[in-house]
């Protein structure tokens, strides 16, 4: 015998019993969560090899009820969790979130909005694009409904080297009737499987080969060029690169700049980029999954000057815009380009519906289930207004020319890159310590700090040299909460460094 009652009540619904527990336990979490807050330990999980142990799913046929569920989470995974907010949580492109993003999330999950057609998410529809119009003006675009929110920076990437790709091979092959070919209709050409490539720096995001090899095109399809000493693509290099593959009888069919660089924060020379790729006629995609934050800069707006030129842009909300995790964007210049990857389906955008104004987000997205994440933005945007947005995103790149200064000025740290936004690239270097060591060190300094919940300091590489990173986007922390970490550093080098050279010293991540 069913019993709906209790169906009801574990459901969020229309039901009195329901609403209660969930305001009831709604208040709960809303409670933990100042209280892991005003916990001022940046991790208290520890090493993973203890997390693993007092972690375990422990499904039952009878199941705990709500309340003993919620508080089994709190000390599971909410108490073990990293606090992004910390000041001395900057390995990442990982932000604190503004408090409208997450007060957004509360709307977007209770009410389980879809993207993929207008009756599913009648109001959110109609915002998303207001929001796209928006977004397309603040690059330059100008007005118009050509982008979509995504997942985040691969997803928009995905978007910009596909449609960058199916337009280079209808403007250069034909199918048997004379026609522009169309790889939606009749797949790739198999001549142009070798043919067709996609330029990148070598700092470029990992997703540029990801995305093509997924495309059915390989990691041999992507060209990368190399970098200049500010960690940017070299324009001569692509310029020579773009002509020796003109004349060994490839196609370009698009170049991928960079707009904040994962490690260095690089910004390409996105004019003299776009000059290149004009005499070519290849596609212009610009990543600014993180640099795209200045287009809300009250003084950095500069940096992106050439963005407008562009035929596409990735942006991410969930890194210097402090949104919560995932909220993305792709734009498009012209919206012409989406018949590329057009398709209707007469449940969710039947020509009828298209006819008579109904928005059409699923034709512009590679989900087709998608999230409201655009709220997020809506709402931090109104609330804040757009000259706080901007000094919240301008604080991390004023502080991290403080801490450069900081760094080159203090024994024993040692600055790899001069930094351009908010990425600092530095290591330890110990006076008369063993090189062969130096590498050694940085990794497990960080490792240290990390299990102990002190730090969460990046690790990475600057050529064939381990660096450590520290990624400055919170909009909270200080030049003194820096100088504290870094002191943190210097102290677990002093302490560790010794037993490394000797080889008594065993990791903490082990």
């Amino acid at each position: 015998m069913v019993d709906f009652a209790q169906h009801r009540q574990a459901l969020l619904c229309h039901d009195s019993q329901s609403i209660a527990d969930y305001q009831s336990a709604m208040g709960q979490a809303v409670q933990a969560v100042a209280a892991w807050l005003q916990n001022d330990q940046m991790y208290t999980g520890g090493s993973i090899k203890q997390l693993r142990s007092e972690i375990a799913f422990n499904p039952s046929k009878e199941g705990l009820g709500l309340e003993s569920a919620l508080e089994r989470m709190v000390e599971l995974f909410l108490n073990k969790s990293l606090k992004v907010h910390h000041p001395h949580s900057l390995a990442h492109l990982h932000c604190p979130t503004m408090v409208t993003s997450q007060i957004a999330e509360v709307l977007i999950n209770a009410t389980n909005q879809s993207m993929d057609s207008w009756d599913q998410s009648p109001a959110g529809s109609l915002m998303e694009v207001q929001l796209i119009d928006w977004l397309r003006q603040k690059v330059g675009y100008g007005v118009g409904q050509a982008g979509v929110f995504t997942s985040g920076g691969t997803q928009s990437n995905l978007m910009g080297v596909l449609l960058a790709r199916d337009c280079c091979i209808a403007k250069n092959w034909q199918n048997a009737e004379g026609k522009a070919w169309s790889v939606q209709r009749d797949g790739i050409p198999s001549d142009a499987m070798q043919k067709v490539k996609v330029i990148c720096s070598e700092n470029a995001h990992f997703s540029v080969q990801k995305n093509m090899a997924m495309m059915g095109m390989g990691f041999q399809s992507v060209v990368t060029v190399p970098v200049n000493d500010k960690a940017q693509m070299d324009v001569d290099a692509l310029a020579k690169t773009m002509a020796h593959l003109q004349a060994e009888g490839k196609i370009v069919a698009c170049v991928v700049a960079t707009a904040g660089t994962t490690d260095a924060g690089a910004i390409d020379p996105l004019k003299q980029i776009r000059d290149i790729t004009h005499q070519y006629g290849a596609w212009l995609h610009i990543d600014a999954a993180w640099g795209g934050a200045l287009l809300l800069s009250n003084d950095y707006r500069a940096m992106l000057d050439g963005i407008e030129l562009s035929d596409s842009v990735t942006l991410d909300f969930h890194k210097h815009y402090f949104q919560s995790i995932s909220c993305g964007a792709f734009l498009l210049k012209d919206e012409a380009n989406y018949r590329f990857m057009h398709y209707e389906a007469e449940y969710l955008n039947s020509a009828y519906d298209e006819e008579h104004g109904v928005p059409n987000l699923v034709s512009k997205s590679l989900q087709t289930t998608r999230r409201f994440d655009a709220l997020k933005l809506w709402m931090t945007v109104e609330a804040l207004g757009e000259e706080l947005y901007g000094s919240m995103i301008d604080h991390g790149v004023k502080l991290t020319r403080e801490v450069a200064d900081y760094i080159q000025a203090t024994d024993g740290l040692e600055l790899l890159v001069e930094p351009q936004f908010a990425s600092v690239l530095f290591r330890v270097v110990p006076q008369d310590y063993p090189v062969e060591w130096i590498d050694s060190l940085n990794q497990n300094v960080a490792d240290e700090l990390f299990a102990r919940g002190e730090a969460n300091i990046g690790v990475t590489k600057v050529g064939d040299v381990q660096s450590l990173k520290m990624t400055t986007l919170s909009p909270v922390a200080t030049l003194e909460n820096v100088q504290n970490l870094l002191s943190l550093v210097l102290s677990e080098a002093a302490r560790i460094k010794d037993a490394i050279a000797d080889g008594t010293y065993t990791p903490a991540i082990d």
